[in-house]
């Protein structure tokens, strides 16, 4: 992809080979990182979800349904659950998304006996509020000087409320639960898993929030170059980010773990993709992508690649 022609005004590859990307490590954890998402987690297990669902149709062998769950500080988190039609739910895989939010579900997984939840973060798609933005630019920024409102903190427990939400509804799948995220919904996980021994394994696709002291030098046109722009105009990085770094947070994370990294992605900067791939403590595996946020020759090719790694990878639970 270095070589192809592309209309930024920035190298998206960030002249490394994948050499270079396998290489670069997490920055050191603030002394209570631990402490601080443990607290977070302990927390929320103490919640019971409110929630309610109604069937909206069927479509690709599923059940659809309409789904809202209360999460915390009253935000209401609405979004779409998936459960197979003609087989006994066995596994549930809850599925984030990017930062341009989601407006349908997923149907192509192919993954049997398993139900899926596709919430839409809280301001976001179908958890809009007037509360904050759902334009990325101002979303990332939410917050971002205090670690304990930081919108992305609150987006973690959204997922881990889901978690709790699936686990309700599907008894016989509750030492079942996976999780997939891309780019913004995989740098969410990535923060979520190290503290959530409920999911029990995740695929990350272009995940974001990866070594944010690479991810604030590096341009980008993603939701980095608004934090970029952040630092800038307030002349000091938030002591925040340092508790929100999806490859420290790796560094704790103990589950299986498929991450589909680019070595060309103008939104979310690969080196920090690899960041997180390369700090992850537990069993993981790597799918090198071309590229991501880009549209590519082999693209169609790799992504038809990746689904099959998937369905073995969460259709196998013996990995």
């Amino acid at each position: 992809m270095k070589h192809v022609h592309h209309p930024f005004h920035f190298d998206p590859s960030y002249g490394y080979i994948l050499e270079q990307l396998l290489a670069i490590q997490a920055p050191a954890a603030p002394a209570d990182f631990v402490e601080f998402w443990k607290n977070r987690y302990q927390n929320i297990l103490s919640i019971h979800p409110y929630f309610n669902m109604g069937q909206c149709g069927s479509h690709a062998g599923f059940k659809v349904f309409d789904i809202q769950y209360q999460s915390t500080d009253d935000f209401t988190i609405g979004g779409w659950l998936l459960e197979p039609e003609q087989q006994t739910v066995r596994q549930c895989i809850v599925v984030g998304h990017g930062y341009g939010g989601r407006d349908q579900p997923d149907y192509h997984f192919n993954i049997p006996e398993t139900a899926y939840l596709f919430p839409c973060f809280r301001g976001i798609s179908r958890s809009r509020s007037a509360r904050v933005s759902d334009q990325p630019n101002y979303h990332v920024l939410h917050h971002i000087e205090d670690r304990d409102r930081y919108i992305l903190g609150g987006c973690v427990e959204d997922l881990w409320l889901g978690v709790t939400l699936m686990q309700e509804l599907y008894p016989l799948a509750a030492d079942r639960i996976g999780f997939m995220g891309i780019s913004f919904g995989g740098g969410i996980g990535a923060l979520a898993l190290p503290w959530d021994k409920r999911i029990q394994r995740a695929h990350f696709n272009v995940p974001t929030f990866g070594c944010q002291p690479l991810r604030l030098r590096l341009q980008t046109i993603g939701s980095g170059a608004a934090v970029s722009d952040y630092v800038r105009r307030h002349g000091h990085i938030p002591d925040t980010l340092s508790y929100y770094d999806a490859a420290i947070a790796a560094g704790f994370a103990m589950q299986p773990v498929h991450i589909a990294a680019a070595l060309f992605d103008p939104m979310v900067a690969p080196p920090g993709q690899f960041a997180i791939y390369n700090a992850w403590a537990g069993p993981k595996y790597l799918f090198v992508l071309d590229a991501g946020h880009y549209e590519y020759p082999r693209q169609q090719q790799q992504n038809q690649h990746l689904l099959w790694k998937l369905q073995a990878f969460f259709g196998d639970w013996s990995k």
